[in-house]
């Protein structure tokens, strides 16, 4: 299998310019999102300023920016100002604020005002249901279930995610992303359930030169990357 071949649409997961600038020379990458964690990390501090550069530079793909306000009625005013940046931007609103109180009603209103949504930091069936309910017959949405995260606890995400596929067939314009991928393989068991979206960190996508790499060669290199660091270390018994 090619990358032409998925039926996955892979989105890159970052918030440094220059690499999602080179990712978006990539033609398989479909979209991009980003999230406060990575801009801090990537040393952003003006938010407004940053989303326009890449909205300006990035016109044409799906870019998803998330409100940062713990208060909803403070989310919305900032989703319906981030909606405004570009026709191809996703607004991300977190499922529940930090005190548990859900955003769905926000979620309904905001989806069915016109604004592209992408409902982040959902782990649990029964959120993905209620988000469901709230954009169906609403703008186009993505609902980001964090499979990887789910995946951290000891749990297959694989059936999790098949049936969130299920329950979203209501609203026939969500698109589901299996969000926070821990290896490349969780591209492929994406592809295979028919996951829309896979977000996918440039440290993931560097592994797609290894798909189908032979075994035997990979082990010889792993034994002279050993050979190498020990070598390097000056190791003596």
């Amino acid at each position: 299998m090619t990358l032409t071949d998925l039926r996955t649409k892979i989105f890159a997961d970052g918030a440094e310019l220059e690499g999602m600038l080179t990712m978006y020379r990539e033609p398989h990458i479909k979209g991009f999102t980003t999230n406060p964690t990575l801009m801090r990390k990537a040393g952003v501090t003006d938010y407004r300023s940053f989303a326009r550069q890449v909205v300006a530079a990035i016109p044409d793909r799906p870019i998803s920016f998330e409100v940062f306000s713990d208060e909803l009625a403070d989310m919305e005013r900032q989703a319906r100002e981030i909606a405004t940046w570009g026709e191809h931007v996703y607004v991300k609103i977190p499922v529940t604020n930090t005190r548990q109180a859900p955003s769905y009603d926000l979620v309904h209103r905001l989806s069915h005002a016109g604004v592209k949504l992408n409902v982040t930091a959902v782990m649990t069936l029964e959120q993905v249901q209620a988000v469901t309910d709230a954009v169906k017959g609403g703008a186009p949405s993505n609902i980001s279930v964090f499979a990887g995260r789910i995946a951290d606890t000891g749990r297959d995400p694989v059936p999790h995610m098949q049936a969130a596929l299920e329950i979203m067939k209501a609203a026939p314009k969500a698109e589901l992303i299996w969000a926070s991928p821990r290896e490349l393989l969780n591209v492929f068991q994406a592809h295979d359930i028919g996951c829309h979206i896979i977000t996918v960190t440039n440290d993931i996508l560097k592994k797609l030169s290894l798909r189908n790499k032979d075994l035997a060669e990979y082990s010889l290199e792993t034994v002279q990357m050993f050979y190498d660091d020990a070598s390097a270390a000056g190791f003596r018994i």
